[in-house]
């Protein structure tokens, strides 16, 4: 009898495939299947989701990167129905959480957007959520329920590990960001064997999207720059930010970021800029070209999968390294 179910709200089945085959490596006792599930939407914009498969008394992953209106509305439906039809567990797998970006309130009378969408989540049912790399790791605080963390240095640290030279450097694009490469730091010389050391850069904006100064803190000539960061929105600030490293010496520019939300002039900009190379998840669906390459989150999620499985921590199923010698994680 199957236990769990898996469904792609947003129709990335081939993701959730990808998914569900890493999970069941990791746990072979794994009895998680793909479910099917209906959505409709009326000719007035209103939305539906109902499931086609029973899923009365089992666990149930709801698989959305919900950054547009409609999605966020099809993952609170799902909830819902799911929450209804007698679901034993229901486990939103959030690989890019909406609304991260408004974790704080930036004007005296602003919304804080992440929690509301955090209230929204777990109000409406879901028992726990997986995520990755939040923008703010207070994020996790605006949830009752358990959620998981997937930090991107989980997903990138063996892309890094692949292209670094005695000239590497890492780089934090703003004062913000110093956790980040600092945990990144840490990975590579934990798993790697890698050291390396980094820079920041201090930014300040005029508005949303719009940088007015941008400042080297430490030394980058002659190296070869990895920038790190959670998101790429329109690309104008990460286009700019490799402008001025290669402008103090920088020999090259790559950068690491793990939700390519890529809007507006982003593909253009990104092209024409002096990146060597911007290296994305696929927490959203992203086009590619000569400059853009992707690397799947499905492992990592698939291993917590198993985790939940097999009732034990996402620590504990990395300390137990009993498989790890049959396949590279």
């Amino acid at each position: 009898m199957t236990e769990s179910l898996i469904f792609s709200l947003d129709g990335r089945h081939d993701l959730a495939k990808e998914i569900l085959s890493e999970a069941k490596y990791w746990a072979l006792s794994l009895n998680t299947e793909l479910g099917t599930l209906r959505n409709q939407k009326f000719s007035d914009g209103e939305l539906c989701v109902d499931f086609t498969d029973s899923v009365r008394g089992k666990r149930v992953y709801l698989l959305s990167s919900p950054n547009v209106s409609d999605e966020i509305m099809k993952l609170v439906l799902a909830i819902d129905a799911a929450k209804r039809a007698g679901a034993k567990e229901i486990i939103p797998i959030l690989p890019y959480f909406p609304y991260s970006r408004q974790d704080k309130k930036d004007q005296s009378r602003g919304p804080i957007g992440a929690k509301v969408m955090a209230d929204m989540i777990q109000h409406g049912g879901a028992t726990s959520i997986i995520t990755f790399d939040l923008h703010a790791d207070q994020i996790q605080g605006f949830f009752d329920i358990p959620v998981t963390h997937i930090g991107g240095k989980n997903v990138f640290d063996k892309h890094i590990a692949s292209i670094c030279t005695e000239n590497t450097i890492l780089c934090g694009p703003d004062a913000g960001s110093g956790k980040r490469v600092k945990r990144m730091k840490e990975q590579l010389a934990k798993y790697h064997n890698i050291n390396l050391n980094y820079v920041m850069l201090d930014k300040t904006r005029k508005e949303a999207n719009v940088v007015d100064e941008m400042v080297i803190i430490g030394d980058v000539t002659d190296k070869d720059v990895v920038i790190l960061d959670d998101m790429v929105d329109t690309a104008g600030t990460l286009c700019k930010a490799a402008e001025v490293l290669m402008e103090a010496g920088a020999k090259s520019v790559r950068a690491v970021i793990s939700h390519g939300v890529l809007s507006g002039p982003a593909y253009e900009r990104i092209s024409k800029s002096v990146l060597t190379e911007l290296i994305i998840s696929d927490s959203l669906v992203t086009n590619t070209n000569e400059k853009i390459k992707v690397i799947s989150v499905a492992q990592q999620i698939g291993f917590v999968m198993a985790a939940l499985n097999n009732n034990m921590s996402y620590e504990a199923m990395k300390a137990n390294k009993k498989k790890y010698n049959e396949k590279e994680f």
